[in-house]
This record gives structure tokens, C-alpha cells and sequence, in this order.
């Protein structure tokens, strides 16, 4: 059985380095309960696995993390979001809270701060990585 201080967590991105850097950094607090590489397959996935948080990288072909996001909102999702990116830019910060992210994690930080990030947005706090 698994502690509720331990969240469930899916991991989104169209990298398979990221996914695979995510997950080592998350495995040590967090259940990973799935990844997959694009917008439609996270809302699928969101929907059979009841994940407590999501990271969700913000630039993804097809349907981007940001319109992901929005679509979860709009359909009454309380699924934490954490959105990842490569972008150091506070226009993306506000875009990802309108969508509905508590986290933002810049990926050159992934190391420092995604597991922060994760634990905050789970406990319902925002994060925003230190945007250099």
C-alpha cells in the first residue's frame, strides 16, 4: 500500500531522456504511475490512472502541455500540474498558472527542483523555478 505522502505521478514529455531523467529524480518520493510522449495520450492516461500530479513538459508536437493543461481545466480536472520547460521566460510562468499549473520547473534545473515542485503541487503550493 502506498503512503499518501508519497504522490502518484505521470510524467509527460516527447523526450525519452527527460522522462528517464524525471523519473530517477522522482522515484526516491514519488510513485511514477506512468509516461508517454504527447497532449492526448496524458489526457488518456490522466483518465485511467488517477495520477495525484503531472509533469508536463509546455512544448510537445501536436498539442502542447499548455493546451493539455487548459483542456484538463476545462473539464474540472484537480489533477496537480507541474509544467516543464526548456524556456526562461516569464511569460510562459504566467501562461502555465493560467492553464493551471501550481509548478514550473525550467529543465536545466529538472535536478534541483522537480522533486520540490512535485511535493508542493501535491500539498496544493505553487514553485516556480529560480528563472536565471
Amino acid at each position: 500500500m502506498t503512503s499518501p505522502a508519497r504522490p502518484r505521478v505521470l510524467l509527460v514529455d516527447d523526450h525519452d531522456a527527460i522522462l528517464q531523467r524525471a523519473a530517477a529524480v522522482l522515484s526516491k518520493v514519488c510513485v511514477i504511475v506512468g509516461a508517454v510522449r504527447d497532449g492526448p495520450a496524458a489526457l488518456n492516461a490522466i483518465d485511467v490512472l488517477q495520477p495525484d500530479v503531472v509533469v508536463l513538459d509546455i512544448s510537445m508536437p501536436g498539442m502542447s502541455g499548455l493546451e493539455a493543461a487548459a483542456r484538463l481545466r476545462d473539464r474540472g480536472s484537480t489533477v496537480a500540474l507541474v509544467l516543464l520547460t526548456v524556456h526562461h521566460d516569464q511569460d510562459f510562468v504566467q501562461a502555465a498558472q493560467s492553464a493551471g499549473g501550481l509548478g514550473f520547473v525550467v529543465k536545466s534545473l529538472l535536478h534541483s527542483d522537480l522533486a520540490t515542485a512535485v511535493m508542493e503541487a501535491h500539498a496544493g503550493r505553487p514553485f516556480v523555478s529560480t528563472i536565471l
